[in-house]
């Protein structure tokens, strides 16, 4: 019988933009909303797309290393840091990877651009995780509070001995039961711990995400929502809004607290409920001023908050 094991947090968000990836470019639907699947989509271009599609493969959950090069277990691990590991991975190292992960010969069909073309992968991942990371990095500044309540949730949980009552709550996906770890997905087993600790690393991403690593000899990482992720993805309420108004007029305000993620004209107009001709009118100032950029893409025009708007917002915020 496995001992009940250790459990351990990374702050780590080179995960939750890993999350993202799958769940909005790569099609593994996992519960983000359609607004940001949308908006993240729109961010990455199209090296960054092709490089993710071995991820929407049905059938296969597992997949190399070297999509997460730097691992939480030894520390929080920053989205830049893990950019700048994908840059420095030799091409003959993915080789090897794909070759560890899915056995000799070749790789899954899902995998053999990847494997012909290893720097064309890992340049294009490394794109897509930052153009992913740029539209996500506001929400994940907002979710500070809720990560602090996790980083202490799962601290007193340790203390009080109760691992598997938190393990068994992260996701109905995960049975700890004494005997081994039960992860049902689409290939589900249990897993023998041993005595390896557990290294919990809370994400944004969709409530049923769950992304799990259990190569290392000493220890597995599990990637999961953090509770209460699903108050961020609503509209937030508009900061010192009164404050604010009076600089840049209500409605301005409401538009700008409502840019958290690029947006389109369509979208907007229907958020703000506001008719396209007025809301034009309201992004023309805003766009004098240096508060948001427009940016047509086919169709549609894409608005986004600058980060001289950013800071703006900040500072109503304290």
């Amino acid at each position: 019988m496995s001992s009940i094991p250790q459990l351990y947090i990374s702050i780590s968000p080179n995960l939750t933009a890993l999350a993202m990836i799958a769940d909005a470019l790569a099609g593994r639907r996992r519960g983000l909303p359609e607004l940001w699947r949308r908006a993240i989509a729109s961010r990455v271009g199209p090296i960054g797309h092709e490089a993710v599609r071995p991820l929407a493969a049905p059938g296969y959950s597992i997949a190399p290393d070297s999509l997460v090069p730097s691992s939480p277990i030894s520390g929080d691990v920053s989205v830049q840091a893990q950019v700048s590991a994908l840059h420095d991975i030799p091409p003959d190292a993915l080789v090897k990877d794909l070759e560890q992960t899915f056995g000799p010969g070749r790789p899954p069909a899902h995998w053999r651009s990847a494997a012909e073309r290893p720097t064309r992968w890992l340049r294009g991942y490394a794109s897509a995780l930052a153009d992913v990371w740029n539209t996500t990095e506001p929400l994940w500044k907002r979710a500070r509070p809720l990560l602090d309540r996790e980083v202490e949730r799962v601290g007193v949980t340790t203390v009080r001995g109760g691992p598997e009552l938190l393990l068994g709550a992260i996701s109905d996906r995960i049975v700890y039961d004494g005997h081994g770890l039960r992860i049902s997905d689409v290939e589900s087993a249990t897993f023998d711990l041993g005595d390896r600790k557990i290294v919990l690393v809370p994400t944004l991403a969709g409530k049923d995400s769950l992304i799990v690593c259990l190569d290392d000899p000493e220890a597995v990482w599990i990637a999961y929502p953090v509770p209460g992720a699903e108050s961020l993805w609503r509209k937030p309420v508009a900061p010192a809004v009164d404050e604010l108004s009076a600089l840049v007029g209500p409605v301005r305000a409401d538009l700008l607290c409502a840019l958290d993620q690029p947006m389109t004209m369509s979208m907007l107009a229907t958020d703000m409920k506001i008719a396209p001709s007025g809301l034009t009118y309201h992004c023309d100032r805003l766009r004098a001023g240096r508060l948001i950029t427009r940016e047509r893409r086919g169709r549609e025009v894409w608005i986004a908050r600058t980060h001289r708007a950013d800071e703006l917002l900040e500072l109503f915020r304290r």
